[in-house]
């Protein structure tokens, strides 16, 4: 039966899940079998698990810092946002409802067991489970039926290590107001506490530490400076890939800021490789007239956003792209966009049932309700470079451009293009982690041809930040507190 310890945060985007990844890791190279697990996350940013379903993709690079494959009870419970009142609940990998949030806050103590199921499998075939709580337990409010932090904690009897962000400022309050709302039960059920992302001198905070102390009776594990090569990760937030990446380039790819962008981990090795910017275009900006690359991502509503895109003038812009010669990617949703018409039937994103695309490829997505998920292996036809990567999307492509598909799955075609080749969609998500591919494609673009390992590079990454953890962290007191 394994040991488990829950890192809690005093408040959203506290650094929870890059805690839980480098914490995994150096588990992992003390020879501990080891698995992440948050009962409830909330993200468009998914990935494709090896039994079949769907992970935040945070977990997928937790199990990957504990050397495991990802899996669905790593992550029970996905809120996959539509709207700003409705999300899709995903439980144990598959699509369980659509809900609003109103009616997700009745529902969620009947998910608890389920939860608890998914843990308690990791739990057998592991020696360590570290678990990443969601927002902050000091939402007093959101207590009742709580499974995401002190409801859960409660329910599988573990203790809890709070973080807290100094980068924001007034993280003594973080600590000791949350000390502070939480009911003795949930209180004392927190062990210890650490300061994360310390930029300057860490002793500098040493009167903060025993001023915490005093306060709480909490244990200080101690004080994590701010890692600066968290940019190499795969981010778990959009917002984490807005920021000019150090040795950026001067190929240039813009990438427009949808409202409910998804599975956007396709920036990931972009934004790494040598000679390359990503530019995430924010609403009210156009798109920039000297891009190289216009790259739309996935959506979790393809036709809303499609229409947010309208919206921004961004089809203006775009079009004035490719007539300029630049080249256009459109991965999963927006595939679906550069064709000529989305068709929804069965209405499962709204009241629109047949919208006008792009008209960039000469393709036709009818959305269907069952999903696919899969893990996929497929080939560019030109080159014979190979691409890993997953399917997650609802609907089918069709239409004279997928004639000119640029992939290949086995015999199947896979993807569209005109016939310049210069716009292309796919629903292959991944395809830039696959090395060979990328400095190919990068490079008829105009990047220098630069050798780049993406996933050699994760991995060291991972390394670095549990070293970091070693260092600054008294990781072995951490341990100890896992029962």
């Amino acid at each position: 039966m394994a040991k488990t310890v829950m890192i809690q945060g005093a408040g959203s985007n506290v650094g929870k899940s890059l805690l839980v990844a480098g914490l995994a890791r150096a588990a992992l190279r003390r020879g501990i079998t080891v698995a992440p697990f948050k009962p409830q996350n909330m993200s468009n940013n998914a990935a494709v698990t090896v039994d079949g379903g769907e992970i935040g993709r945070a977990q997928a690079l937790q199990a990957r810092a504990a050397g495991r494959d990802p899996h669905t009870d790593m992550n029970p419970v996905l809120l996959k946002p539509e709207t700003d009142t409705g999300a899709q609940v995903i439980v144990q990998g598959q699509r369980f409802a659509t809900m609003k949030a109103r009616d997700y806050g009745r529902q969620k103590a009947e998910l608890l067991p389920r939860v608890l199921e998914s843990f308690e499998r990791l739990r057998q075939a592991n020696d360590l489970i570290l678990v990443e709580g969601a927002g902050s337990p000091a939402e007093v409010n959101l207590r009742a039926g709580d499974i995401a932090n002190m409801g859960f904690a409660e329910a599988a009897d573990i203790p809890v290590v709070l973080a807290g962000d100094i980068d924001r400022g007034g993280v003594i309050a973080q600590l000791v107001g949350t000390h502070a709302v939480l009911p003795p039960s949930d209180r004392d059920r927190i062990k210890a506490f650490l300061i994360n992302k310390f930029r300057g001198d860490t002793a500098l905070f040493d009167e903060g530490l025993t001023a915490i102390t005093d306060h709480t009776g909490w244990t200080s594990l101690g004080v994590v400076p701010f890692f600066e090569n968290a940019w190499r990760l795969p981010a778990e937030d959009v917002m984490d890939l807005a920021a000019p990446r150090p040795g950026a380039g001067a190929l240039r790819v813009a990438v427009p800021r949808l409202a409910r962008i998804a599975n956007f981990d396709d920036l990931d090795p972009l934004s790494s490789s040598p000679g390359v910017t990503v530019e995430i275009i924010e609403p009210g900006r156009p798109l920039p007239g000297n891009a190289d690359l216009v790259l739309i991502p996935g959506s979790k509503t393809t036709i809303s956003d499609l229409a947010q895109f309208r919206a921004q003038g961004w089809d203006i812009d775009l079009a004035a792209h490719v007539r300029r010669g630049g080249h256009v990617m459109g991965i999963c949703g927006g595939y679906q966009m550069l064709g000529q018409r989305i068709l929804d039937p069965d209405g499962i994103e709204g009241n629109v049932r047949d919208a006008q695309g792009l008209g960039l490829l000469d393709v036709t997505t009818t959305l269907e309700p069952a999903k696919t998920l899969a893990l996929t292996r497929a080939t560019e036809i030109a080159t014979g470079h190979p691409v890993e990567g997953y399917e997650i999307h609802l609907g089918t492509t069709q239409g004279a451009d997928t004639g000119n598909a640029w992939l290949t799955v086995g015999h199947r075609p896979e993807g569209a293009a005109d016939a310049s080749g210069r716009v292309r969609g796919t629903y292959l998500h991944g395809v830039f982690t696959s090395d060979s591919f990328r400095a190919d494609y990068l490079a008829r673009l105009g990047a220098p041809k630069a050798a780049h390992a993406h996933a050699a590079s994760v991995e060291t990454t991972l390394d670095a930040l549990a070293e970091h953890l070693e260092t600054h962290l008294d990781v072995p007191a951490l341990l100890d507190i896992a029962t």
